[in-house]
């Protein structure tokens, strides 16, 4: 076996979040006989981080606190890679975009690609430090990254509209475990027991955590009208906050009449079988990239009505509804159709939705693109061993190993 690629991960968090959730995915499909992974998180939040753990995979964290910068963190992070010698330095969103890039020009010679996971930055809804960080980030994309990937054909467009460097992006969309979500029949019974509902109950749901960005008012607003129109329907929200003790929730929903109708699951493990068991997935966001809920929806047989932001449209193709962002009457019609169709309809639609998703957004196929890149820029670095004695240097001097908290022992 020849020398293994080393690549370093950087990324924010392991909070509940697309980024997140695709680079579980990438990790635990990594050819380990050519890559050697490791990652570092900016931020001690291990939500999802279980599975990468249990898979002996390294990761440690750097001790930041959201939203306040702190240079000691970025001498953290210099201080690691130069130990770690990576040929290639993947961050994964905006800040470790940042952040990761500017540690790894000031420790190695490694290459460095960035990460996008977002697309419209909307005012009054994106915090200002995230703002800040993205104008940074733009004029800096001629010189810290290598590539650019973004997970979303619109996502790409509208970074190329702020000012990134047009001939370093490029595209590689999420991938979906369609092993993972795929149509479990007992799904439907056991989630409806759950619920206390009769099996035949009509259960749409949004699987989101409340956030403004996923617009969880446009949501209940089509709740409203298909409740006009279907009044034994009920309404599945799953998700972080998504619980009875979000006052603001709560309020939206019994002004609308919903108290009744709406069971509120707060954050779940189980979403695969949530999604099996739904009769129609709803995206009512008002900003995504590459929203994974909808193509993991889809890949367990359920049909989606989903606003028409980032690349919902593209991933839904004819197999769902789509419509305007903050359209509550349009998204509430759209829905309406999908129930109307009646059992058999929504099947034949969800097999087609199925077929999609593992034609065109194989988790497999996306690793491929992924490992396929590393390979192109480990061949193009210089040695990483050679590198970390390079000139482009760090001061060292006041910054501990221990301000690096290990997660997790290196891979046997």
């Amino acid at each position: 076996m020849g020398k293994r690629v080393r690549i370093v991960h950087v990324i924010n968090s392991f909070a509940f979040g697309g980024a997140e959730a695709m680079l579980c995915n990438l990790l635990l499909r990594t050819d380990f006989d050519r890559f050697e992974p490791t990652v570092v998180a900016l931020i001690d939040d291990m939500s999802v981080a279980g599975p990468v753990l249990e898979a002996g995979i390294p990761l440690v964290t750097i001790g930041m606190r959201p939203g306040i910068p702190d240079p000691r963190g970025v001498a953290r992070l210099a201080f690691h890679l130069r130990r770690a010698r990576p040929a290639v330095v993947q961050t994964w969103m905006d800040h470790s975009n940042l952040i990761g890039g500017l540690a790894t020009r000031l420790a190695t010679r490694a290459k460095v690609v960035w990460g996008i996971h977002h697309s419209n930055h909307l005012p009054g809804i994106t915090k200002r430090s995230t703002l800040m960080t993205v104008n940074a980030c733009a004029r800096l994309s001629r010189r810290v990254p290598t590539r650019i990937v973004c997970c979303s054909e619109h996502a790409g467009k509208l970074y190329a509209e702020r000012g990134f460097d047009r001939d370093r992006l490029m595209i590689i969309p999420n991938g979906f475990n369609t092993g993972a979500f795929r149509p479990d029949p007992s799904a439907r019974i056991g989630v409806r027991n759950e619920l206390g509902l009769g099996a035949g109950a009509t259960l749409v749901g949004l699987v989101a955590r409340y956030d403004p960005f996923k617009d969880h008012g446009n949501f209940l607003g089509a709740a409203a009208v298909v409740k006009q129109k279907f009044p034994d329907a009920r309404f599945l929200l799953c998700g972080g906050n998504v619980d009875r003790n979000n006052a603001e929730l709560m309020a939206k929903i019994e002004s609308l009449g919903l108290a009744a109708h709406c069971h509120l699951l707060g954050p779940r493990k189980d979403v695969a079988r949530i999604h099996a068991a739904l009769d129609v997935c709803v995206s009512s966001s008002v900003s995504e990239a590459f929203p994974l809920v909808v193509g993991e929806a889809m890949s367990c047989g359920t049909p989606c009505a989903v606003t028409d932001v980032g690349d919902s449209a593209l991933i839904v193709g004819k197999t769902g509804r789509v419509v305007p962002p903050g359209d509550s009457a349009a998204l509430g019609a759209a829905v309406i159709d999908l129930i109307a169709l009646g059992p058999e309809g929504r099947t034949r639609l969800g097999i087609d939705a199925r077929r999609r998703v593992r034609e065109l957004f194989d988790l497999g196929a996306v690793t491929r693109r992924y490992e396929a890149l590393y390979t192109e820029l480990a061949g193009d670095a210089a040695d990483p061993d050679a590198a970390a004695t390079g000139t482009d240097d760090v001061e060292q001097e006041g910054v501990e190993e221990e301000g690096v908290g290990a997660a997790s022992a290196v891979r046997g």
